[in-house]
């Protein structure tokens, strides 16, 4: 009579374990109904499992908000859950949701400020982003670097251009601030490993003449000849003359047509009248640029000007300049020259 109900306990005790393996296989891989493009879903502060599961349920994520609430006491993972915004991909399992509130895995958005553009431009892509807490909406751009504690800085230039991963309630400040810190940053690394004997007084030089080298050329390879071509102009006491400064004096004025009389009016940052560098940089430069004005080539080119392909023919003396415009934008020479490296 002992061995039956041993036998009969042994088989009850193997029932029940694999009725409780079914269940707790089809509570954790139960799919979440999510679009084809994934969804967010945001667990507020001070959120419960059984708050979670509800409204998951109510808004059609779950069938049974029973499910998601036994496996998170099943796994004892019911007091950890983190609040945030949550991505859940297409046909995730209630499980992998779980570990997510759980590790606290936040969805990430992101927002990517070009190289070479200009304040106002930054400005434009951060006011339109969705996913940033705008707190700074009403401030007028002459007034945000002072909102940010930095009144005595001109705002040109001083934000990295980089693509940066936030998460759901960064507001523009907390944004704007990171982007301000990654540039300078990057600028004093950068000035502290400089090359030596260059024309410059402080950092700020670098950055100017690196947003030039910025919109000077696109091509990485070109960048340090550019700088160097700038940087012996500085040394020599010759202008610059660099067309993208005349370009953002005119700011909305301009309508892609440089004109003679542009390069003849007089401005702060006109370098065809002015010697030296302008007042402020002209654009976000890339660390690219930010290295070669830093690090810039060592040959003896003054002159450059824009062949058809984007890149650039570079000359030692006025005459053989004077060549090269003449074939690469005039076309008046039918045996243009080589580009010299």
């Amino acid at each position: 009579m002992d061995r039956f109900f041993l036998s009969l306990l042994i088989i009850s005790g193997f029932i029940l374990g694999v009725w409780t393996k079914v269940k707790y296989d089809h509570l954790s891989y139960h799919l979440l109904h999510v679009n084809s493009k994934g969804s967010y879903f945001v667990i507020p502060k001070g959120a419960t499992i059984h708050s979670v599961a509800t409204d998951l349920y109510q808004k059609g994520f779950l069938d049974y908000p029973l499910y998601l609430e036994l496996l998170a006491r099943w796994r004892g993972v019911s007091r950890n859950i983190k609040a945030g915004e949550y991505y859940i991909q297409p046909e995730a399992a209630v499980s992998e949701f779980l570990q997510q509130i759980v590790s606290g895995k936040i969805a990430q958005h992101s927002l990517t400020l070009v190289e070479g553009w200009t304040f106002s431009q930054m400005m434009i892509a951060i006011r339109n982003s969705v996913h940033l807490n705008q707190t700074l909406k009403q401030v007028p751009l002459s007034e945000i670097m002072a909102s940010l504690g930095y009144s005595q800085e001109h705002p040109e230039g001083r934000f990295f251009p980089d693509t940066y991963f936030f998460p759901t309630d960064t507001t523009d400040f907390e944004f704007l601030h990171r982007a301000y810190q990654l540039m300078k940053q990057h600028l004093i690394q950068e000035w502290e490993a400089r090359a030596p004997d260059l024309p410059y007084r402080n950092p700020d030089e670098a950055l100017i003449l690196a947003s030039i080298i910025e919109r000077e050329t696109a091509l990485p390879k070109e960048r340090p000849l550019v700088a160097g071509v700038f940087i012996r102009r500085l040394r020599k006491g010759m202008r610059l003359q660099a067309d993208p400064t005349v370009i953002y004096s005119l700011g909305k004025d301009f309508n892609g047509n440089l004109r003679r009389q542009d390069l003849r009016t007089d401005t702060p940052y006109n370098t065809y009248t002015r010697l030296g560098l302008p007042p402020t940089p002209i654009c976000m430069p890339s660390l690219e640029s930010l290295h070669a004005a830093l690090h810039p080539d060592k040959g003896e080119a003054l002159y450059f000007v824009a062949q058809s392909d984007g890149s650039h023919y570079f000359s030692s003396t006025l005459e053989e300049h004077n060549v090269a415009v003449q074939a690469y934008q005039l076309g008046i020479l039918s045996n243009q020259p080589r580009n010299l490296k």
